[in-house]
């Protein structure tokens, strides 16, 4: 009976079962997650990007849009993107952006998932003397 109750050998194919199921579940984990830091990364581009035309400009109209269009297009997603002034930006004066994103975080697909907001502001100020 002592024998028969001391006898492990089977005990080892268990330790290894749990020990991958785990490590899938971390890799799974890491799957849903690291995209919702690439895309952090993007709106954080895009408000840089857009700020920075806004300063060579001098003002937030045409050229801003053709630039957010144009990186909606490179980055594919479509941000809201807000302006803290509108229309010519005198010499010195700032502005500010604010471009928000919503990403859906989850393992399961439907089940267990959940939207977060990402947001990126960006402030600058104009390059361009008016008139």
């Amino acid at each position: 009976m002592k024998k028969a109750l001391k006898n492990s050998r089977g005990e080892g194919y268990i330790d290894v079962i749990i020990i991958v199921l785990c490590a899938m579940m971390v890799l799974a984990l890491a799957v849903r997650v690291l995209p919702v830091y690439i895309a952090k990364q993007t709106i954080d581009t895009f408000a840089t990007e857009l700020i920075r035309e806004a300063e060579i400009a001098g003002r937030v109209g045409t050229e801003t849009t053709q630039r957010e269009q144009y990186l909606v297009e490179k980055t594919g997603i479509q941000p809201d993107v807000t302006w803290s002034d509108s229309g010519k930006i005198q010499l010195n004066q700032e502005v500010s952006v604010e471009v928000t994103y919503d990403v859906d975080i989850g393992l399961f697909g439907d089940f267990a998932s959940f939207p977060i907001t990402l947001r990126a502001e960006a402030t600058g100020k104009s390059e361009v003397y008016w008139k």
